[in-house]
């Protein structure tokens, strides 16, 4: 398939209307949860609704801040982000019991994009997983050249439907929606750090694995700059 260019109007609607998504079931929880408190006069039942309320806060917050870093600007052209962020925002985000995540990486700065793209693929491995298990994150290297290897482990583990597609920015269908924003949007932060993603499975084992691509000039070593 040729490849799919969207002008910057609907990458931005796509990306927005991927970002509502995530946060919309856990915000419609905690209005649910206030219109309980305000029509019940049994104490129960309003401790389960401050429950209720209390919990689908922390995962708005905690989803928010993941997209913040996966799909936001984090901070001007050319700047870092510190490893140990995008794991905190990636815990918050399998804040609950279904998925595990086992996180293995240098405290380091790495170009915005290499760490934007971690992140990317980790919502991807996720869906490599529907009924939850085991995800482990690995990254090697350094700030001038870095390997991620992500391992989905669980039952019915597969590679998500057109993801390599998308990744490539050539979906089979012609058109990219808001279900596949996310693998192209990803496919484009990998072009744009110079990196390249392939995906194997093996029983009930997904791997993901995105390694410096010599072949495209943005990994080159860069100068980073700081955080801001």
């Amino acid at each position: 398939m040729p490849a799919v260019t969207l002008d910057s109007l609907d990458l931005a609607a796509l990306l927005c209307s991927r970002v509502c998504h995530d946060v919309i079931s856990p915000v419609g929880a905690i209005v649910n949860g206030l219109e309980v408190l305000e029509d019940e006069s049994d104490p129960s039942m309003k401790e389960f609704a401050l429950d209720l309320i209390r919990k689908s806060a922390r995962q708005a917050s905690a989803r928010l801040q993941f997209a913040r870093l996966a799909f936001g600007a984090a901070g001007s052209a050319g700047a870092s982000i510190d490893l140990a962020d995008a794991e905190g925002v990636a815990r918050g985000f399998f804040g609950d019991d279904k998925t595990q995540l086992a996180w293995s990486a240098p405290r380091l700065l790495l170009p915005k994009n290499r760490v934007k793209l971690l992140l990317n693929l980790l919502v991807m491995a996720s869906t490599a997983i529907p009924r939850g298990g085991l995800i482990t994150v690995t990254v090697e290297g350094d700030v001038k050249a870095s390997t991620f290897v992500l391992l989905s482990k669980g039952i019915n583990a597969r590679i998500p439907a057109h993801v390599e597609a998308l990744l490539a920015g050539a979906p089979d269908s012609g058109t990219v929606d808001a279900h596949g924003i996310q693998a192209y949007y990803a496919g484009m932060v990998a072009r744009a750090a110079g990196m390249k993603v392939a995906f194997t499975i093996d029983g009930d084992e997904v791997t993901i694995r995105a390694e410096m691509d010599p072949e495209n000039p943005n990994s080159a070593p860069i100068d980073t700059g700081m955080i801001g």
